[in-house]
């Protein structure tokens, strides 16, 4: 695991560190020493840890603007055992949501597990990004964990499944991915490729 990075194409637009409006602006760092782990296997250090001890993010892109945020994700979604929802919630997104985004883009595919439980952290990131004409997408789970984020009821609050999970973002820019998400959640018919 320690050789899969968060996307860095964007890098030269957009680094969280150097924002000062991001929860991780001003950290540092150190490409060799790795520190950080899931499963007990180490991950790359470019990986932020948010305060879940399974779960790590990287944010790729913000936008204040146009109010959309893309983030990727690797480790275990565990709200069971380490509530990791709720920091998300509290140390990702109110953070972010001070600044104006209401749109949240979260790249699910090194996310290996989800373990469910209450949804009460959802429904009330769904209603504060709803009020600002927002939404939340998890983009391309792993079967498994889609199957347990419905078990979860969780597309009560966020959208994911068939049309997300197989969204080829990487080439492309993070404005054209939010507007074709956008277009999706309008029930437009589109394919992002």
């Amino acid at each position: 695991m320690h050789d899969i990075e968060p996307h860095y194409k964007w890098r030269g637009n957009y680094m969280a560190e150097r924002d000062e409006r991001s929860p991780f602006y001003g950290r540092i760092y150190d490409e060799f020493g790795y520190s950080q782990k899931v499963y007990n296997y180490f991950i790359h250090p470019q990986w932020d840890n948010f305060g879940s001890s399974t779960l790590y993010t990287k944010i790729l892109f913000t936008d204040y603007d146009e109010g959309f945020a893309i983030l990727e994700m690797i480790g275990e979604w565990n709200d069971a055992l380490h509530n990791d929802v709720m920091f998300v919630k509290r140390e990702l997104v109110d953070s972010l949501a001070l600044h104006g985004i209401h749109k949240y883009v979260i790249i699910c595919e090194n996310v290996l597990n989800f373990h469910g439980d209450e949804d009460d952290y959802y429904e009330e990131w769904y209603q504060e990004v709803v009020e600002e004409g927002g939404w939340i997408v998890f983009l391309n789970a792993l079967q498994h964990v889609e199957d347990e984020m419905k078990d979860t009821r969780l597309d009560r609050y966020v959208h994911f499944g068939t049309p997300y999970n197989q969204v080829n973002w990487r080439p492309h820019k993070p404005k054209q991915i939010v507007d074709n998400l956008e277009m999706l959640i309008d029930g437009m018919i589109m394919r992002i490729d």
